[in-house]
């Protein structure tokens, strides 16, 4: 399994000075499925992947709400970018997805945690 810093050059190979939160956040986000092989790539040629990086990805995680035709297209411009690649890098590919949008300064902030939150005291009822 590569460690974060092995995504990060991964993602240099096309964006110069990538946003190492914003790598941090993705492998975050596919955990486990980082740890096969297969889980660590994507089949461009798989239409029922992309669509699945569509669904989950593009609209789910990312907040996108353009057609499915014009996420489709963007996906396969990432796809191209990434053409010298025989195996697409999940990472590297989400990274690309994510920087096309300009969601990347989202996936790096941190997200409130609940524990966090101060509770508000009680009111008391005099009567």
């Amino acid at each position: 399994m590569a460690d974060l810093a092995d995504h990060i050059e991964k993602v240099k190979k096309y964006t110069s000075s990538p946003n190492e939160a914003a790598v941090a956040a993705i492998v975050k986000h596919l955990g486990i499925a980082l740890q096969s092989r297969d889980g660590s790539f994507v089949s461009a040629g798989d239409a029922s992947e992309m669509k699945r990086v569509r669904d989950s990805w593009m609209k789910k995680k990312l907040g996108l709400t353009a057609s499915d035709e014009e996420l489709d297209r963007a996906l396969q411009m990432v796809v191209d970018k990434m053409k010298a690649d025989r195996m697409k890098e999940r990472v590297t590919l989400y990274y690309l997805v994510a920087e096309h949008f300009g969601k990347l300064g989202m996936l790096a902030q941190p997200k409130p945690s609940a524990a966090k939150k101060s509770a508000a005291p009680r009111a008391t009822k005099t009567a």
